[in-house]
Formats: C-alpha cells, structure tokens, sequence
C-alpha cells in the first residue's frame, strides 16, 4: 500500500492524488482475491474432519475394539461441539481478533487430527471433541467476515464459502477409503492425510493476522439485545431445522435404501450423488437468494425440492433412486447456502453477524444433533422407515415456516457498543 508520506511511484503524473487512488485500489482489490481464497482453504477444511471417520468407522471398530454405541458417540460428538462451541466464538474474536482466532482454531484442528490418530480410543475421542469445538468457532467467525469484506458481493461469497465447506465433505467421503489402501490399509494414514489442507490453509490464513491486528487489538465489542429479537430466532429456528434434515440425510439415508433394496456399495453411491449436487447449489443458492426483494421465494424453492427428492427416495421406485437422489442434494445444498446467506443479509453489520451466527449456528446445531437420533427411534418403535420419512418431512414443512419469517427483508435489532 502506498503511503501520503511516501514519494509517488510515478511523479510526472499529471493528477498524482489519482495515480494514488489507483495503486490503493489496485491493492485492495489484491487484498480482496486473497482473501478470498484463504477462506475458501478454510472452508474446505471444516467438514473432512468430520467426514472422512465414517468411510473407516468399521476398520477403527475392528482395531480398536470400539462398540456400536461408541461409534455412535464418535459420529454424533462433533456436531454436540458445534452447539457448544459456537456461542464462545464471537467473544473469543472480541478480544483477540477475528482472523487470531481463526488462524488458532486451525492449528487446535491440526492438533485435534493427529491426536485421534495416534493416542488410542481415548486419543480417538479428544481428538474428536477438540476437532469440532474448533470447526464450531471457526464456522461461526467466517459470516462476520463476509459481511465486514464483502457487503457488495455477499451472495457471490457465501455461495464460495458454501461450496467449498460441500467440497472438503465430498473430498473426504470419496479420498479416506482409497488413502487407506494405498498405505497398506491403514485407517490412521487415512485420517492424517487431512493435516495436510489444514496446514496449507493455516499458511495462507496467516498474513491475515498481521493485516487485521492494528485494527482488531484497537476494537472490542459487546453485542446485545440478540435474543430478545423474534428476527433472530427466526434465522436460528431455520438453520437448526434444515440442519435437522441434513444430518438425518447423512446418517440414515444409505441405510434406508438398502432396507429398499440396494445394495450398500449403490446406497453409499446415492448418498455420494446426493452430496455432490449440494456442490451446485450451494454455489447458485444464495446468488438465487439474493437477486430478489427478499430470501423467501428461494427459501421456499429449495426446501420443496428437498422434500419432493427425500419422498422419492423414500416411497418411490427404486429404479429411479439415482434421479431422486440428484434432486434430493439440489435442494440441500441451497438450503444450507441460504441459510448461511441469511445470517450476513439480516446483521446490519459485522459485530452482529458473528454474534447471530454464534446464536443461529450453536443452537441451530445442538438441536441438530437430535434429529438423528428421533429419525432412528421411530424406526425402531414402528420397525418400518414410515413414520421416520413422516417426521423429516414435517421437520421440513417447520423448517420452511422458520424459513419465511427469517427470508423477509429486515435487519435483527441488536446494540453493539465498543469496549475498552
């Protein structure tokens, strides 16, 4: 960046406060594509983590002796860290600086693979708790950084953000499996290979720090008066209902197509399907969201292409799983997307946004984290998937009411006030 205090770079100028104008511009627009890119790094390292255990959950079993509810806690552990984390993020970014904090939770990440990897069961489980608590910050931090650095291009963004969060899950689901062949059958190389993005995107992030501190360690802030606005609640009642069905997708899907009739090399292909088109829409989502008046007529799209695809999976023949399964992940996709986009359009500005996704994100998920499990119990009481698809599909039509509330056209009416 070039300085007033310092000689122009091309004095024989004829307008030299122009000239100056530009070289800021030009380096605030080289500021903008690397921050860009940092944060699509960090958004593809917020979801292999978590996604990469399952393709290998029965080889950890097999050599660890885990039993099945053990397996159970493993899968479920992460997303109970999102909900409990999540709410100490934008108080951590108060008072050490967004992009410190974001550049500690990846190296706690780092820290949290290698420990499940190579310490044991229990190695296995802190690793996993610390793993989440750190994702959990971190995907709460990065709202408040789009709306704060890219309030013109917020759709745009949040669709980047989205699709690589679907890309490091879609990565990992695929890669784990043939990583732990290739190592000789090793589940632990399998794991640890994830250190590697999260080391890269912990090197890039890291400039961050220095370009911020000045203005992070000069700014504390205390946000307020959040959750006694219904907006708020709206935003956060969406994004734990479509969450809800994301993780019944996730864990349940593959096991009831196979109750269908598939086999599980084809059911797990159908999940893999699925979340691979998520890889569409949540980069189209929120620039559909956002080129209207206002999020609902998107909010309803996505959410009603999500239940007609998990309908189809449910009940309808299964030689047509495979187009079901597309539909399924396009609305899924969008929904997340859009949910995301909905907690940077409805803070009026940064502080807020982080402190609304801290809201949305920890309560959102800590409800989440149930769905699955009602979605399992009502199979096992009825002992067919009726009453389960039932209770997705009213999940979804509540989600959709949330949903509509919190796509109107409104900001949350909160107080920030800086601190000393």
């Amino acid at each position: 960046m070039v300085r007033n205090d310092q000689p122009l770079p091309f004095p024989s100028e004829a307008n030299p406060q122009s000239t100056l104008r530009k070289a800021d511009a030009a380096d605030s627009d080289a500021f903008s594509w690397y921050l860009a890119f940092a944060l699509f790094l960090v958004g593809i390292n917020l979801r292999p983590a978590l996604s990469s255990v399952a393709p290998v959950l029965s080889a950890i079993r097999d050599t660890t002796g885990l039993s099945a509810t053990g397996a159970a806690l493993l899968t479920t552990l992460p997303v109970l860290c999102f909900g409990a984390f999540a709410p100490l993020a934008p108080r951590l970014a108060s008072r050490f600086g967004t992009e410190r904090v974001v550049l500690h939770g990846l190296v706690v990440l780092m820290a949290a693979i290698g420990l499940r990897v190579f310490f044991g069961i229990g190695g296995l489980f802190a690793g996993t708790l610390f793993a989440g608590a750190s994702i959990g910050v971190v995907m709460v931090l990065l709202p408040g950084i789009l709306k704060r650095d890219f309030a013109r291009q917020v759709g745009g963004m949040t669709g980047v953000y989205t699709m690589a969060l679907c890309l490091g899950a879609a990565l990992a689901a695929g890669l784990t499996v043939p990583l732990k062949q290739f190592a000789g059958d090793s589940w632990r190389v399998g794991l640890a290979f994830w250190l590697v993005p999260v080391l890269l995107a912990a090197v890039v992030w890291w400039p961050q720090t220095r370009h911020a501190g000045a203005r992070n360690a000069a700014r504390r802030y205390t946000v307020q008066g959040l959750r006694r606005d219904p907006i708020a609640w709206q935003v956060t009642a969406y994004m734990g209902l479509q969450s809800t069905l994301a993780y019944c997708v996730f864990g349940w899907l593959p096991t009831v197509l196979i109750d269908r009739g598939l086999t599980p090399l084809a059911a797990g292909g159908m999940l893999s399907l699925s979340i691979a088109m998520q890889l569409i829409t949540s980069l189209a989502g929120p620039w559909i969201a956002t080129r209207g008046r206002d999020q609902r007529a998107a909010i309803a799209l996505m959410m009603i292409v999500t239940l007609i695809g998990f309908a189809g999976c449910a009940f309808a023949d299964t030689s047509w799983i495979w187009f079901w399964s597309v539909v399924l992940g396009l609305g899924q996709g969008g929904c997340f997307s859009i949910g995301l986009t909905l907690i940077v359009l409805r803070a009026p500005n940064a502080p807020v946004a982080a402190s609304l996704s801290g809201m949305a994100q920890g309560l959102g998920y800590s409800g989440a984290a149930l769905g699955p499990l009602a979605f399992g119990l009502l199979h096992d009481v009825s002992g067919d998937w009726n009453s389960a698809a039932f209770f997705f599909i009213a999940v979804g039509i509540a989600a959709l009411f949330a949903g509509l509330a919190a796509g109107r056209n409104l900001h949350v009416k909160a107080t920030v006030t800086e601190i000393a």
